[in-house]
């Protein structure tokens, strides 16, 4: 049971890190965020919002006050990823790696969360 928790805590804060600094970045580097977005074909209004929903979904994993909230944060962390890793890979700018690393860390922590906090 260590080694799981071991595992489920070390893959959500690589993933909740990830999704952190890209949250932070969308607020902080607007310009620099929009011009990343204009260039993958991505429009440019959902910036803040989506910057907003990925705080709200780490907040979601970490405090498990509803498991329904937490299931719909992992869901959209994963479909997140999964754009950002197509856009990244047809960019051909190199970041599907870490798009890539982040839906690995998301994964297993999914797949760990499930194993320690049985509903």
């Amino acid at each position: 049971m260590q080694f799981n928790k071991i595992i489920y805590w070390l893959s959500t804060a690589v993933f909740c890190c990830i999704f952190l600094f890209s949250a932070i970045m969308y607020f902080t580097r607007y310009q620099m965020v929009k011009g990343f977005f204009e260039s993958l074909g991505y429009p440019v209004y959902i910036i803040y919002p989506l910057a907003v929903a990925k705080v709200l979904g780490i907040a979601a994993i970490l405090t498990k006050r509803s498991s329904l909230l937490k299931e719909w944060a992992y869901a959209g962390f994963f479909f997140d990823t999964v754009l950002a890793t197509a856009a990244h890979f047809h960019a051909k700018d190199g970041g599907q790696w870490l798009a890539l690393t982040a839906m690995a860390m998301l994964i297993i922590s999914r797949i760990f969360d499930s194993k320690i906090y049985k509903p």
